[in-house]
């Protein structure tokens, strides 16, 4: 089974910066989109940012003009670049990649950003 492995969660203060990374385990085949969920404490989970294959990016409106989602097809990689920071941010961010028939998530990363 593919295994996804996160990376680049932290601690910070608002303002700063967070870079995060998924990579899957093995090459991969019909892949349709990768990116990330969050969920925070109370909330429901949302998707954060996506990316398709063919480059398509969507993001959740609270993080436009701060969040950058890219990938690294030939390496399984994608990343979330977030910048400026606020506590609002502050969740688990899950990774996810989407093929045609299944989904699979990492194991989430906690993402603290304090005021």
């Amino acid at each position: 089974q593919v295994q996804l492995q996160e990376s680049g969660g932290g601690l910070v203060q608002t303002g700063e910066s967070l870079r995060l990374s998924c990579a899957a385990s093995a090459t991969i085949s019909g892949i349709t989109a990768m990116g990330w969920h969050r969920q925070a404490p109370g909330m429901q989970r949302e998707l954060v940012a996506a990316i398709t294959v063919g480059g398509h990016t969507n993001y959740a409106d609270s993080v436009k003009g701060r969040f950058t989602i890219s990938r690294e097809l030939k390496r399984n990689t994608w990343y979330l670049q977030m910048n400026a920071l606020n506590p609002e941010d502050t969740a688990v961010y899950y990774c996810f990649l989407r093929r045609l028939n299944s989904n699979f998530w990492g194991q989430g990363t906690q993402v603290t950003v304090s005021s």
